[in-house]
């Protein structure tokens, strides 16, 4: 009795599972023959391209997996450019392309809202060619001292903009991580803000390009090196303000001269004579 119920519990065991084989079977045959068209590329696409049929083509895809932003038509990619490279096979996708009307170029790669500037570089301050297009980069700006003696400046080491994305490098905007590329130009993505800095910074000092990591996103947060900090001297005291200049007393006026003494006999000045015959007197008035 035992045994004919353990044979039987197996047996329904084994046909249930038998079942779901042939179930998830047909489910994944299922699958894949409800695929789907979307559009890849024939070969690797640079960003700032313009697309066009030749390097398009129709390729199967598994409706269940099919990636946001895909296009099924080839005429719907008619005129547009791409801003950021698309590999060979690999899916043309709404996100990686420019808006419509958009021309081919560096525009195409410009983000809204940001703009592309360019900065004279060495192969030291664009880090010995290894700023490439693609790469994050922090700008550090050198003032040295000067001034006059009320004005003085001192030299200092600060890092004024974070996390600039290098757009690209001499005239070329496609990466190339083979090998680095010394150059003597470098343009960068920065929002009008920064622009506005950048070009301050460069009149008045000069500038580095520090390579960051790519996925890092944390600020620096530095006050800046100065000569004191770097040689572990005090930091000098500010010179104390000039005492505002005194104002001298007035000068005493001038004594007025006295009025010498009237002459006795001598006829005043505020009277009458007064002429009778041949007599003369000097009479007051009121």
């Amino acid at each position: 009795m035992r045994n004919s119920r353990a044979l039987l519990i197996i047996g329904v065991a084994l046909f249930l599972a038998l079942a779901a084989v042939v179930v998830a079977a047909r489910w994944m045959n299922a699958q894949g023959a409800a695929g789907t068209f979307v559009v890849t590329a024939v070969g690797d696409i640079p960003q700032g391209t313009r697309v066009t049929a030749a390097n398009l083509q129709l390729t199967e895809w598994p409706s269940g997996s099919l990636p946001a932003g895909a296009f099924v038509e080839l005429k719907q990619l008619e005129g547009r450019v791409t801003r950021a490279d698309v590999a060979r096979g690999e899916p043309v996708l709404e996100s990686k392309l420019a808006p419509p009307g958009t021309t081919g170029g560096l525009s195409a790669v410009v983000a809204a809202g940001k703009r592309a500037m360019t900065v004279r570089v060495n192969d030291v301050v664009g880090v010995a060619g290894f700023a490439l297009p693609g790469n994050y980069v922090d700008i550090l700006v050198n003032l040295q001292a000067g001034g006059d003696a009320l004005n003085a400046q001192r030299s200092i080491s600060k890092i004024v903009l974070e996390r600039i994305l290098v757009l690209a490098v001499a005239q070329e905007s496609a990466v190339d991580d083979s090998k680095p590329r010394v150059v003597n130009a470098v343009t960068l993505e920065l929002t009008p803000d920064q622009v506005e800095k950048l070009d301050l910074a460069r009149s008045i000092g000069s500038l580095s390009l520090v390579l960051r990591n790519q996925v890092d996103p944390q600020p620096a947060n530095t006050a800046g090196a100065t000569r004191e900090s770097v040689l572990g001297l005090p930091e000098p005291k500010p010179a104390p303000a000039p005492a505002p200049a005194m104002m001298a007393p007035p000068a005493d006026p001038a004594p007025r001269p006295a009025a010498a003494p009237a002459r006795q006999g001598a006829p005043r000045a505020d009277g009458v004579l007064v002429i009778r015959g041949l007599d003369a007197a000097q009479q007051a008035t009121q």
